[in-house]
């Protein structure tokens, strides 16, 4: 079997890193804010300007990239996946956001990210089109945390959507919500 992964909200907690990176940028900055959890769109997670939103990504982002915490037992468990199934890593991570003397090294980064987080012997795939790159790398499961990605690859594959306040709402055919690493390891092994 095929298993797809995403990199943020999946094998990273960006949304506790974005609440947290906000909430001292906005401070420092002496910018008024009120964070609306359920909202995927940064800007109305963040209750900030587009503006706003844009000037918080260009201090944040490449720091994020470079050091984010890579989620609890994710690498224990894509371990013991990869014993038995192929690995993907499946982003749709892209330069909005990056200082200019940044852009175009996200996907350095990226990689550099997985090498330090022992996650650089799987496939990576950079894309818009989950679920396009799903259908070409004939991927059987994907697991995702955004709304429209999961919403968008579970009309054809199965979707497992990991749990944040953001997709509290996500349901549907094909969609198995998914709390832990653990939890979609169990999940796995149960079914597949």
């Amino acid at each position: 079997m095929k298993i797809g992964i995403d990199i943020d909200g999946v094998l990273t907690d960006i949304y506790k890193e974005m609440l947290d990176g906000a909430s001292k940028f906005c401070y420092e900055n002496n910018i008024e804010h009120e964070f609306e959890p359920k909202e995927y769109d940064d800007y109305k997670m963040l209750g900030l300007s587009k503006e706003n939103t844009l000037k918080y990504w260009n201090e944040y982002l490449v720091p994020y990239v470079e050091n984010c915490k890579i989620r609890d037992y994710a690498n224990e468990v894509i371990e013991k996946l990869s014993k038995k199934h192929e690995i993907y890593i499946i982003t749709s991570r892209d330069e909005y956001g990056m200082p200019d003397e940044y852009y175009g090294k996200m996907q350095d980064l990226t990689k550099e990210w997985l090498q330090k987080n022992n996650l650089d012997c799987y496939k990576l795939i950079f894309t818009q089109e989950k679920l396009k790159a799903c259908k070409e790398y004939k991927i059987d499961i994907m697991i995702d945390d955004s709304p429209t990605k999961i919403y968008e690859v579970s009309k054809e594959i199965t979707t497992f959507c990991y749990d944040v306040p953001y997709n509290s709402n996500v349901a549907g055919k094909n969609i198995i919500r998914v709390y832990s690493w653990y939890d979609i390891l169990n999940k796995i092994e149960k079914k597949y």
